[in-house]
């Protein structure tokens, strides 16, 4: 891959353990892949790590799988390029405390479950499937990403127990945190079920799958039905998930059953179309190329959404190294910049004339404000809600919280100028998506008054240069 001569570095997308991930859209047909950068002279041990998540991703295909495109390295930098998904993360489209509907929850557990049967068939398992780490491409279809945890637990026909405590603690199978080993099909089973509870019922079961937790305990008692989030849910939601979350991992239920399952199967009511309206448009926009990044704005970056991660000792060895955690989690967003629910058309075969995918998110908003009294307004409602907050650069300011579980909650809110417009853009940085969309929704609350009401005209243009300072 030539850098120089076809390559076109647009926005750094997010950043991981060891290094940053950035867009490259290629300039003469206007392509896109993910790049993750990796340092290796300033984080030697990632070495191994980072070998490790290419293994497995040269051992993939599959549609519901982040492609792998190919590495490089150069002098002490490597480099992994990735399939670019700009439909956002899954956690953005679960409404807090309400989820989705029915058949949008089929359909994106449907195509889990595929992934996951994929990856399974291949002798992998993923262990920290989240929604956060659940991609939706252009035509709205799920992709698994972020494979920092993942193992080979098969090979050549003989599987192995796993003895690594890993994954993101609301998620993870209660064998992990309980039993000195486990196996690892039925964890990324249990991680399925959990995120189907959030998908239907807006929240999350429990924190920890443990007996001190008083949440877990009630659920495996079967003292439930009166409580949420499983008095939202119906019998035959809760019939599946009865075997989805079985304790025992031997009882728990397999992939060929939970597709056999009456919930799976059926035809679910559809009485509203999916939270973002993503159905083509017939006027595309094209991007001005000289606007594609603020200058007197700071390079704001994604960083991957994690809850309380754990790492501890590692599996029993297997034939390709494993890694202590390095979490690339793929934020598919394209910064503060652009708003959109559109894949844009490419008018010409240059640079100039390249258009871009755009993300759709739903933690955004236009206000009445000028963007300097907008800045001020937004600052004024984050202190009357107790929120810290600091600012390195101009217009951008990073909060930070402590979720319901006490688990820091850390995201960025922007104030920008688009189609002439003040808008307020908010994205995650570290913590829980379901606790941030519940956090954003407060503070929109707080700015209902000057928030513009009526819809919003899609795509529209890129941000211009005049940001608060």
């Amino acid at each position: 891959m030539d850098f120089v001569n076809d390559w076109t570095i647009m926005q750094t997308l997010g950043e991981g353990a060891y290094g940053e991930v950035k867009l490259l859209m290629n300039k003469t047909d206007g392509n896109t892949v993910a790049m993750k950068i990796i340092n290796l002279e300033e984080h030697p041990e990632a070495k191994d790590n980072v070998q490790k998540e290419i293994a497995i991703h040269k051992m993939l295909n599959d549609p519901h799988i982040i492609r792998y495109y190919g590495q490089r390295t150069e002098g002490s930098i490597g480099y992994i390029f990735l399939e670019y998904a700009p439909g956002g993360e899954l956690f953005d489209r679960i409404e807090p405390d309400t989820g989705m509907e029915a058949w949008e929850a089929q359909k994106y557990m449907k195509q889990l479950i595929s992934g996951v049967e994929y990856l399974h068939s291949r002798g992998i398992v993923h262990r920290d499937l989240k929604p956060e780490n659940l991609l939706l491409d252009e035509h709205d279809n799920l992709k698994i990403t972020d494979f920092g945890m993942a193992t080979v637990f098969r090979s050549r026909g003989k599987e192995r127990y796993l003895d690594k405590k890993c994954g993101t603690t609301p998620y993870m199978a209660p064998e992990i945190l309980l039993r000195p080993q486990y196996k690892a099909e039925p964890v990324d089973i249990w991680s399925c079920g959990i995120i189907l509870v959030a998908m239907l019922a807006g929240e999350l079961p429990w924190d920890k799958p443990v007996g001190s937790c008083r949440e877990y305990d009630t659920w495996k008692n079967g003292n439930y039905m009166s409580i949420t989030p499983w008095s939202k849910l119906d019998n035959l939601a809760i019939t599946l998930l009865r075997k989805i979350l079985h304790p025992q991992p031997s009882m728990r239920m397999s992939v060929d059953k939970i597709k056999q399952h009456r919930w799976y199967v059926k035809r679910h009511t559809q009485t509203k179309g999916p939270q973002t309206a993503a159905s083509p448009m017939p006027g595309y926009k094209r991007l001005r190329s000289n606007e594609l990044s603020p200058p007197a704005m700071c390079d704001p970056r994604l960083c991957q959404s994690q809850p309380e991660v754990l790492t501890c000792a590692t599996d029993a060895p297997t034939s390709v190294t494993e890694p202590a955690q390095i979490c690339f989690s793929q934020p598919a967003q394209i910064d503060d910049l652009l708003v959109s629910t559109q894949y844009l058309a490419t008018q010409s075969n240059t640079s100039q004339d390249s258009m871009q995918k755009l993300v759709r998110r739903m933690t955004r908003f236009f206000v009445s404000l000028e963007p300097e009294l907008a800045l001020e307004r937004l600052i004024r409602t984050f202190n009357e809600l107790g929120l810290a907050t600091r600012s390195h650069c101009p217009g951008i300011i990073t909060v930070t919280a402590v979720d319901k579980y006490k688990n820091q909650l850390t995201f960025k809110a922007s104030v920008l100028i688009m189609d002439k417009q003040t808008l307020m853009d908010f994205r995650l940085s570290k913590g829980c998506g379901l606790e941030f969309k519940r956090q954003f929704l407060i503070i929109k609350k707080h700015l209902s008054d000057i928030v513009v009401k009526g819809p919003v005209t899609w795509p529209i243009a890129i941000a211009t240069n005049n940001v608060p300072k």
